[in-house]
């Protein structure tokens, strides 16, 4: 979200096939005024530093900065002044907001994760900010890049972000100077000069009411201190009483007192103008994640129709009161300079428990479309579909393509309202309805690996909901994903402490399948870590809880990861026991696949064993077992195990013929000629299928 400025980017066209007046009233050229501003930055990019001066080369990038009050239009400088010299940076254009819209500073690893995510450059799930802050300036150091930084905070947040090269460029924006960065000299604003004033005036009133009173119009330039935010909202005042003159606004502002900021009068004026309902819309708009508005959003706030809405908001940017976004869907934003105003008003205008329910109803409307938006994925005759076809039409989306656009679109929103859902603590139900829809929403349409990051982040939310709200459940299950997460990307140490705490969470639960999850899958973080001897304990302790239970077909599997740390240590005694029971409980529960996985594990065992021909009557066995299961690939990878146990008993007659059999099942999937290190691969197939879940 920018700052309201000068810029005609971003504008639509509405469902009435018409301009807004405010955004068509400054579709000229994209920019006015601050010739001698943009001058001195273009200047500042290749003045010699203190390094240079000193005779060193600059380690880092260039830093510009562009400090100014909200209003001033310092966003849509920094926007100008990189339009213009990005010919010169062919790596493109990375921007970042540094700071929530309630003021809150954006972390920095959120803010380096989005920017490698911009870069289409994958970070683990779960990484800490020195670590993406590093992968991020590696990424940047063979790159000429222009990285624009938004409403930074303060100079650490900009410093964790700077390239370590000269090639790049850091249009930094900010409230004030950045004390703390070497070098640095902020082109501080002030307003427009009076012939760019008058010229932003004249788009939304036309010539006429300007050249008539050319004094008037001067005068009402004087009295918005000629700041672009508060320039707009009077011209759009006036574009909307074509008969007034711009004396009757600059009189009207007399009457009104100096009281406040000029701003801040001139949007009182536009908002005393409002009918009611309207007004309401306006100041619950506040509540909007993000600042990110759509008609849906706007509907559910206001207990409105999305039509209705989508009509008031409209409105609003023909006032200059939302800017449009460029989207392929209906989106908004509220100008970062309005937001402190609208909630001063909702302080004053409306009641706490009314902000409440307003926030209820949105979070219950995001909840509902995401629920639609995974539905569309399931099959017509799932339970998913069926609820889906009774929710009303608003909230259905036509196709699952449909619903992917809106939830890539949206996606900046919805991690926000989740945050924000979490962070006000009095809705937590409704914020834990909502993370777990938006957990499988990204699943369904992105996928568990590509949405790994926002899913470490989601989770953590619900760690901190179930922490704050004492339920142990909860927060086994969030111990219990963040490890998974934390062990898919190497941090062994940190998910082995994880499934821990999530053991400890389960127990007091008494959950089962928490308590049973977390013990196996200490194992495997101890099993990953090499100590066998604790992975083989943890496995039992799991096993001996499956058997409590009756459940017999993790029973089996428990006994295959057993027997695999008692190969990996060298026990093959016992590895062969956990084997034999592994494929007797496979056999009672009719799992014919993994009746053949066990078997084809247990005959690796004996080879291993020095015991080559009890292996080749257990691999034929397994071979008859991989055959009645069907699958191909194991009936394939068994008879390269047969060549090569064959081999090694001095029968190579059989051996090729196993070798032969083995390619006609995979066809060109195998080389020509299978070797070893091909059996081997194969080999590890097998042992991952035996430990899959």
């Amino acid at each position: 979200m920018t700052d309201q400025a000068v810029d005609a980017g971003g504008t639509t066209v509405s469902e009435k096939g018409r301009r807004p007046a405010a955004v068509s009233a400054l579709t000229g050229s994209q920019f006015l005024g601050r010739t001698r501003e943009l001058k001195e930055l273009r200047a500042d990019i290749d003045r010699a530093g203190l390094d240079t001066l000193a005779g060193r080369k600059a380690p880092r990038a260039r830093v510009l900065l562009i400090a100014g009050r909200p209003g001033s239009g310092r966003t849509a400088l920094a926007e100008e002044l990189v339009r213009k010299v990005a010919d010169s940076y062919p790596d493109g254009v990375l921007r970042a907001r540094l700071t929530e819209p309630d003021g809150t500073p954006v972390p920095t690893e959120r803010t380096a994760r989005d920017l490698l995510t911009a870069l289409e450059l994958s970070a683990p799930a779960g990484a800490d900010e020195d670590d993406l802050s590093e992968r991020l300036r590696e990424a940047l150091a063979t790159r000429r890049t222009v990285l624009l930084l938004d409403d930074a905070a303060d100079a650490q947040q900009v410093d964790s972000l700077l390239p370590e090269t000269p090639d790049c460029l850091v249009v930094a924006v900010s409230g004030g100077p950045l004390t703390g960065i070497t070098d640095v000299r902020p082109c501080t604003l002030g307003g427009m000069d009076t012939k760019s004033a008058l010229e932003l005036l004249d788009r939304f009133t036309g010539s006429v009411r300007i050249t008539v009173d050319p004094r008037a119009a001067e005068g009402l330039v004087e009295i918005c201190a000629a700041q672009p935010a508060a320039l707009v909202l009077a011209g759009a005042w006036l574009a909307h009483r074509p008969k007034s003159a711009v004396a009757d606004l600059a009189k009207q502002l007399h009457t009104d007192g100096d009281d406040g900021p000029v701003l801040e009068r001139i949007f009182r004026l536009t908002y005393a103008a409002l009918p009611s309902a309207a007004a309401r819309i306006l100041r619950l708009l506040s509540l909007a994640p993000a600042g990110l508005v759509d008609p849906h959003t706007a509907s559910a706030l206001a207990g409105c129709s999305v039509g209705a809405a989508r009509t008031t908001l409209d409105d609003f940017t023909e006032l200059g009161l939302v800017r449009a976004v460029e989207s392929p869907l209906p989106q908004y934003e509220v100008p970062g300079c309005l937001l402190p105003l609208l909630r001063s008003l909702t302080e004053t205008d409306d009641r706490v428990a009314e902000l409440q329910l307003a926030r209820a109803r949105m979070l219950e409307r995001t909840v509902r479309l995401l629920v639609s938006c995974r539905a569309i994925t399931e099959t017509d005759s799932s339970p998913a579909r069926e609820k889906l076809a009774g929710m009303p039409r608003a909230l259905r989306f036509p196709n699952p393509r449909a619903a992917a656009d809106w939830l890539s679109i949206r996606r900046p929103a919805l991690l926000a309202a989740a945050r924000l859902a979490v962070s006000d603590g009095e809705l937590d139900t409704l914020a834990r309805r909502l993370m777990a829809a938006l957990v499988r929403a990204l699943v369904a349409h992105v996928g568990t690996q590509a949405a790994a990051p926002e899913l470490y982040g989601i989770h953590r939310l619900v760690l901190d909901v179930a922490e704050r709200r004492d339920l142990p459940r909860e927060k086994a299950a969030a111990l219990l994903n963040l490890a998974d997460l934390d062990a898919q990307t190497g941090r062994t140490a940190d998910a082995l402490a994880r499934y821990r705490a999530a053991l400890d969470a389960g127990r007091e639960a008494n959950d089962p399948y928490a308590t049973g999850r977390a013990m196996e899958s200490v194992g495997g973080a101890h099993q990953e870590l090499g100590d066998y001897d604790r992975a083989a304990d943890w496995y039992g302790r799991a096993l001996a809880q499956r058997l409590a239970r009756d459940e017999r077909a993790d029973a089996a599997r428990l006994h295959g990861r057993i027997a695999t740390v008692h190969t990996y240590a060298g026990r093959y005694g016992e590895a062969l026991r956990n084997w034999r029971s592994a494929v007797t409980g496979h056999r009672r529960t009719g799992d014919v696949a993994g009746q053949a996985r066990a078997l084809s594990e247990m005959a690796r065992v004996q080879e291993y064993a020095g015991r080559p021909e009890e292996s080749l009557v257990t691999c034929q066995e397994a071979v008859e077992w991989a055959r009645r299961a069907d699958d191909v690939r194991l009936q394939a990878a068994l008879q390269l195990r047969l060549a090569d146990t064959l081999d090694r008993l001095g029968d190579p007659t059989a051996a090729r013929l196993h070798r032969t059999a083995a390619e006609r099942m995979l066809g060109d999937e195998l080389p020509e000629s299978a070797s070893t290190r091909e059996h081997d691969r194969n080999a590890c197939e097998i042992r991952s299928a035996a430990e899959e879940d």
